[in-house]
């Protein structure tokens, strides 16, 4: 009779004949009878210390992975909404009512328009007062760490490889790094991991916590729209559940009864606390609204476009989908049928729409973990705590190091924006009709509340009464004047290098007021015909949201 080799385990750790094994399957004694033990003999290491703990090699992983994020995200504050949705949250604060018409623009002013993401606006708008534009820097970090230390967490738990879980989510952060920066989009991001880990919960112990999830939905829908594909997920979550079978790789068991009337009573509890919002039924049905109505927003917007595998971005996505494909052609790891749902509609949104690639990798980079799962798995018996301190500390170093200053962040903005010419406009009454540039309208309202904006990054409300079709002509124009004239355009503020800037530097009926390096300012010499003083908007919301005074507001905005 052959010898019995007795292997102990303790925390994933199997020791065989006092040497440590991998994977007792690949020991050359596999053809010998083994006996598990849950605890270690005497010869067996020791629980590890703290100090061992603190400097492991998974600790100098996710180490890496943060300052990996930071690397990509410390730059500037380029998103034009944040501008926007810093006046809108200080309104709000002001006037305890939330908008229902505009009142930032001259051309829409009094149309109807909601504030879908006014709860996702707050936190910005107090780390700014209470820090300025460093605080809105890094709180917008700290979203972008969190998330992606949740991305890596559904990897580990998908793989239980941390070097694996670290390459899928690295690859999750450069398809992510298209919505790096101040956005309410990535507090829809943490909500969805919220939601993936409640119901993976709910799979592997049918815990009570599954009740949480409508209370998501209530905050979600408050936050941002992309709580659609919140609702989504958990549709796909319960119907990878209904069938039970396995085909190739993908597996599914079926729900209980009782499973499937928690699920479902799940379902319709959270879809009641959508309406949970200040404009009902409205904001519920915003997304379709999106979806059909505003196809100029889509066709024109660059975020909206359709992944191009010319660029960088697009290789990234190409690498990924082909990591993805392997995964499911030569993966050794099971599939669950709602796992392979969600990644299809990660793929889908990513190609579809530029902005979604970060949806993509969070529900697919788990499973590329699991197919990367091979990699050689962390062994603590070789790990070198000094090693792993003096990568830690070279990562917080260059964080700290290179964080950005409060000077250095608001040259950044006057790169991008033209805070050149606010004192120039500060001059403007509300009858001067200024056309300026798209991106820059959320920015001048913030800077001076008493500028009235052409048009602004809210895109929705101007597509809705034709002025976005008409900025979008004015961006290739071959005739600009009768659009001038239709809004009684008297100043222009362009970009030097726009096509609209050339044209109106060659008409002798616009002269140059002010040149600078960001931006261009043009008078009309001549008055446009019918030019009077703008409409008033006496709706109450309108009357809300306007400043007590000029000097006031722009030193409350002064950046």
């Amino acid at each position: 009779m052959p010898p019995v080799f007795v292997v102990y385990e303790r925390a994933g750790i199997k020791w065989l004949s006092g040497a440590v094994a991998e994977n007792v399957h690949t020991t050359p004694f596999r053809s010998l009878p083994i006996v598990i033990h849950s605890e270690p003999p005497a010869f067996a290491p020791a629980e590890p210390s703290l100090a061992r703990r603190i400097f492991s090699f998974p600790a100098a992983l996710v180490t890496l992975v943060a300052a990996s994020v930071f690397a990509l995200a410390r730059k500037g504050l380029a998103d034009p909404d944040i501008w926007w949705h810093l006046r809108n949250a200080q309104q709000l604060l002001r006037a305890s009512q939330w908008p229902r018409v505009d009142a930032y623009s001259y051309t829409v002013f009094g149309n109807a328009w909601i504030n879908p993401e006014w709860l996702g606006e707050l936190p910005y708008y107090f780390v700014w007062r209470a820090f300025g534009l460093l605080g809105i820097k890094l709180l917008s970090i700290l979203i972008l760490e969190l998330i992606f230390g949740g991305v890596l967490y559904l990897c580990w738990r998908k793989s239980g490889n941390i070097k694996a879980a670290a390459v899928a989510c690295y690859l999750a952060i450069l398809l992510g790094s298209v919505s790096f920066g101040p956005r309410t989009l990535l507090f829809g991001y943490i909500y969805l991991l919220a939601l993936l880990f409640l119901l993976e919960d709910f799979r592997a112990r049918g815990g009570m916590r599954l009740w949480l999830v409508p209370a998501l939905f209530c905050a979600w829908i408050n936050t941002h729209g992309s709580w659609a594909f919140g609702l989504i997920v958990l549709a796909i979550f319960i119907s990878g559940g209904l069938v039970e079978g396995t085909w190739g790789r993908v597996e599914a068991t079926r729900w209980s009864s009782a499973q499937l009337r928690r699920l479902g009573g799940c379902l319709a509890a959270s879809i009641a606390a959508l309406f949970a919002n200040p404009y009902g039924y409205r904001l519920v049905l915003y997304p379709l609204d999106m979806a059909f109505r505003q196809k100029l927003n889509i066709a024109h917007v660059a975020e909206w476009s359709s992944v191009d595998f010319h660029d960088a971005r697009g290789k990234i996505a190409l690498l990924f989908l082909v990591t993805l494909l392997l995964a499911a052609l030569f993966g050794r790891g099971r599939w669950q049928l709602y796992e392979m749902g969600l990644a299809l509609l990660g793929v889908y949104a990513g190609l579809t729409y530029v902005r979604f690639l970060f949806l993509t990798g969070i529900l697919a980079a788990p499973l590329i973990a699991d197919f990367l799962a091979f990699l050689p798995r962390y062994r603590p018996e070789i790990d070198r705590p000094e090693w792993n301190a003096l990568m830690i500390a070279a990562a917080f170093a260059f964080m700290a190091w290179t964080f950005p200053t409060g000077q250095q962040l608001r040259q950044s903005v006057d790169r991008e924006y033209p805070s050149e010419i606010l004192p120039r406009l500060s001059s403007l009454t509300v009858s001067d009709h200024v056309l300026n540039y798209y991106l820059w309208g959320g920015y001048l309202g913030w800077r001076d509340p008493q500028f009235r904006d052409f048009i602004d990054s809210r895109v929705d409300v101007f597509e809705y009464a034709g002025v976005l079709k008409d900025y979008l002509d004015l961006l290739t124009p071959k005739d600009p004047f009768p659009i001038l004239d239709k809004y009684q355009i008297r100043y222009v503020l362009f970009p030097p290098d726009e096509a609209l800037t050339y044209v109106l530097q060659h008409d002798a009926r616009w002269k140059v007021v002010f040149s600078g390096q960001v931006s261009i300012l043009f008078e009309r010499v001549d008055k446009p015909a019918g030019y009077a003083r703008s409409a008033v908007c006496n709706a109450p919301s309108c009357a809300a949201m306007l400043p007590p005074s000029a000097a006031d507001e722009r030193s409350a905005t002064s950046p």
